[in-house]
Protein backbone atom coordinates (compact mmCIF):
# COMPACT_ATOMS: atom_id res chain seq x y z
CA UNK A 1 0.00 0.00 0.00
CA UNK A 2 3.01 2.67 0.76
CA UNK A 3 6.28 2.19 -0.69
CA UNK A 4 9.58 4.06 -0.40
CA UNK A 5 10.99 6.62 -3.20
CA UNK A 6 12.91 3.91 -4.35
CA UNK A 7 10.07 1.52 -4.62
CA UNK A 8 10.76 -0.45 -1.86
CA UNK A 9 7.91 -1.51 1.06
CA UNK A 10 8.00 0.35 4.09
CA UNK A 11 7.41 -1.45 7.27
CA UNK A 12 4.52 -1.42 9.44
CA UNK A 13 6.36 0.81 12.13
CA UNK A 14 7.40 3.28 9.37
CA UNK A 15 3.75 3.91 8.33
CA UNK A 16 2.40 4.09 12.09
CA UNK A 17 5.00 6.88 13.01
CA UNK A 18 4.65 8.82 9.72
CA UNK A 19 0.93 8.40 9.58
CA UNK A 20 -0.49 10.99 12.26
CA UNK A 21 2.49 13.58 10.65
CA UNK A 22 1.11 13.39 7.43
CA UNK A 23 -2.68 13.88 8.80
CA UNK A 24 -1.50 16.95 11.30
CA UNK A 25 0.46 18.69 7.96
CA UNK A 26 -3.09 18.54 6.08
CA UNK A 27 -5.13 19.41 9.06
CA UNK A 28 -6.86 16.24 10.02
CA UNK A 29 -5.00 14.51 12.84
CA UNK A 30 -8.02 12.94 13.91
CA UNK A 31 -7.84 10.59 11.32
CA UNK A 32 -5.82 7.57 12.49
CA UNK A 33 -4.93 3.87 10.32
CA UNK A 34 -7.51 2.68 13.04
CA UNK A 35 -10.52 4.76 11.99
CA UNK A 36 -9.55 4.14 7.92
CA UNK A 37 -9.88 0.70 8.60
CA UNK A 38 -13.46 1.07 10.79
CA UNK A 39 -14.59 3.02 7.55
CA UNK A 40 -13.49 0.24 5.33
CA UNK A 41 -15.45 -2.13 7.18
CA UNK A 42 -18.66 0.57 7.55
CA UNK A 43 -18.50 1.18 3.61
CA UNK A 44 -18.62 -2.58 3.01
CA UNK A 45 -21.20 -3.19 5.06
CA UNK A 46 -23.25 -0.19 3.53
CA UNK A 47 -22.63 -1.60 0.19
CA UNK A 48 -24.09 -4.95 1.63
CA UNK A 49 -20.71 -6.88 1.24
CA UNK A 50 -21.67 -10.20 3.53
CA UNK A 51 -20.17 -10.22 6.71
CA UNK A 52 -18.20 -13.46 6.34
CA UNK A 53 -15.86 -11.44 3.21
CA UNK A 54 -16.05 -8.67 5.40
CA UNK A 55 -14.42 -10.26 8.26
CA UNK A 56 -11.35 -11.98 5.99
CA UNK A 57 -10.25 -8.51 4.62
CA UNK A 58 -10.14 -7.14 8.15
CA UNK A 59 -8.10 -10.50 9.68
CA UNK A 60 -10.38 -11.30 12.17
CA UNK A 61 -10.12 -14.88 13.18
CA UNK A 62 -13.78 -15.47 13.10
CA UNK A 63 -17.44 -13.81 11.91
CA UNK A 64 -18.34 -13.52 15.41
CA UNK A 65 -15.98 -10.97 16.05
CA UNK A 66 -16.74 -8.71 12.96
CA UNK A 67 -20.53 -9.07 14.19
CA UNK A 68 -19.41 -8.20 17.67
CA UNK A 69 -17.79 -4.90 16.32
CA UNK A 70 -19.85 -3.81 13.72
CA UNK A 71 -23.61 -5.19 14.06
CA UNK A 72 -25.12 -2.36 14.83
CA UNK A 73 -23.92 -0.91 11.41
CA UNK A 74 -26.19 -3.82 9.72
CA UNK A 75 -30.05 -2.49 8.87
CA UNK A 76 -32.96 -3.61 6.87
CA UNK A 77 -31.73 -7.08 6.33
CA UNK A 78 -35.00 -8.80 8.06
CA UNK A 79 -36.63 -6.47 5.19
CA UNK A 80 -34.55 -7.84 2.36
CA UNK A 81 -34.69 -11.33 4.08
CA UNK A 82 -38.50 -11.46 3.23
CA UNK A 83 -38.05 -9.79 -0.07
CA UNK A 84 -36.25 -12.69 -0.98
CA UNK A 85 -38.85 -15.37 0.43
CA UNK A 86 -41.61 -13.56 -1.03
CA UNK A 87 -40.09 -13.48 -4.53
CA UNK A 88 -38.70 -16.97 -3.94
CA UNK A 89 -41.89 -18.76 -2.66
CA UNK A 90 -44.63 -15.74 -2.10
CA UNK A 91 -46.86 -15.66 -5.21
CA UNK A 92 -46.68 -19.23 -5.84
CA UNK A 93 -47.66 -20.61 -2.32
CA UNK A 94 -50.34 -18.00 -2.35
CA UNK A 95 -51.38 -19.32 -5.79
CA UNK A 96 -51.20 -22.62 -4.66
CA UNK A 97 -53.28 -22.47 -1.59
CA UNK A 98 -56.11 -21.50 -3.60
CA UNK A 99 -55.58 -24.86 -5.79
CA UNK A 100 -58.17 -27.55 -4.66
CA UNK A 101 -55.36 -30.82 -3.95
CA UNK A 102 -55.45 -33.28 -6.75
CA UNK A 103 -56.96 -36.24 -6.02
Amino acid sequence: MFATVDGGHLSPNAITKAWPVAMAAIGMPAVTLHSLRHTHASMLIASGVDILTISRRLGHSSPTITLSVYGHLIHGTDDRAAQVMDAAFGSKMVAASDRKPEK
